[in-house]
């Protein structure tokens, strides 16, 4: 009995052992993902900004198209109807930034990458910590005013300011483990997705058509999409000419070098998926994987002049799906873990014993 009862006990702590190692790998893909939802977010409203600037006086329904495309690329348009009534820079900015009902608010994302930080306290170095804390207070403390008046400039380049703190000090202090890979994994996957709904939100403000890509655009419009992704001077230092929208695509698209392109992002993610699953490199060995390095290999593949030939909202809805699947796919396989019945499990288990013994 004695040693029926000790299986028992190991099977108890072995299932608690998994379902635990899922919940830090779970809380640390979130803690990044979140994070990372904040400051793309942040760079989204912040160049919507300097856009209008460029644009000069508009008229309300100039300024409600323009503001529509953030709306939408966080899939809350319905969420902000229900709360205002015109989309304009006051109220969207509000919204995204400060109020509780909008799941991807500025707040929400910073106190959800707090929250799963909070739960895993004991993994992540003091410094993490106290970074996220701060940002948390600093929003937590900041009225709705602050992005008003000239100020918002400043007050998104505070949230950009915590986000790339945080992640030196974890590349600093955080060990290389299976947790590292995580956070890792979700940092690039939020920024290939909010690099593909940038190029899309400001295609659809600049581009309505795409009969018109190609057409004669202000320079000035697209050198802001890529001051939105902080890419101006690397941009210039490929391609010394004008700010080009077909440049602009492929720069943002392929070029492999620069850490907030779509390539490296999507690169990354296979890197780091292929170390979580221990799979070597090159080797694909379940379904999620191997759809994910057969889109990559694809993409490798295509050309700027494929993109715009069959359109660029087109391509990037198909690589957010996809972007989407692989996400999915890691997450159902290492930080998804269902509720564990141990008494089904123990019950299980003595069934088992049970007919060794008869068989004996």
């Amino acid at each position: 009995m004695s040693k029926s009862f000790s299986t028992q006990e190991e099977v108890a702590r072995h299932k608690q052992a998994n379902v635990m190692l899922s919940r830090v790998a779970g809380s640390l893909y979130w803690m990044s993902r979140y994070l990372e939802r904040a400051e793309n977010l942040a760079r989204l409203v912040d160049v919507n900004l300097q856009i209008l600037l460029d644009f000069g006086q508009v008229s309300d329904e100039t300024l409600k198209e323009h503001w529509l495309p953030i709306l939408r690329s966080t899939c809350e348009e319905d969420i902000f109807f229900q709360l205002y009534s015109t989309a304009d820079s006051d109220s969207v900015m509000e919204f995204v930034t400060f109020r509780s009902e909008n799941p991807n608010s500025l707040l929400n994302c910073i106190s959800n990458a707090r929250e799963n930080a909070r739960q895993v306290r004991d993994q992540i170095s003091s410094e993490m910590w106290e970074v996220l804390n701060d940002a948390y207070h600093f929003i937590k403390s900041s009225p709705p005013s602050k992005i008003r008046n000239g100020s918002a400039s400043a007050f998104y380049d505070e949230i950009k300011r915590f986000s790339h703190l945080f992640q030196g000090i974890t590349v600093s202090t955080f060990s290389r483990n299976e947790g590292f890979e995580f956070i890792q994994f979700g940092k690039y996957m939020e920024r290939a997705d909010k690099t593909t709904r940038l190029l899309d939100m400001k295609y659809h403000i600049l581009l309505p058509k795409v009969t018109d890509v190609g057409g004669a655009v202000d320079a000035a419009q697209w050198q802001a999409v890529l001051r939105s992704a902080s890419a101006v001077e690397p941009y210039r230092r490929f391609y010394v000419a004008d700010i080009l929208v077909d440049k602009v695509i492929e720069f943002l698209i392929f070029e492999d070098t620069f850490p907030r392109s779509l390539m490296f992002c999507l690169e990354q993610m296979d890197s780091f998926a292929h170390s979580i699953a221990g799979t070597p490199q090159g080797e694909y060995r379940s379904d999620g994987e191997r759809r994910f390095g057969k889109f990559l290999n694809n993409l490798h593949f295509t050309t700027v002049k494929d993109i715009i030939g069959r359109g660029l909202h087109e391509f990037l809805d198909e690589v957010q799906i996809e972007i989407s699947a692989f996400g999915d796919h890691l997450y159902t396989s290492f930080m998804y873990h269902p509720p564990v019945d141990m008494q089904a499990e123990i019950r299980f288990h003595q069934q088992q014993e049970q007919q060794q013994q008869h068989l004996g």
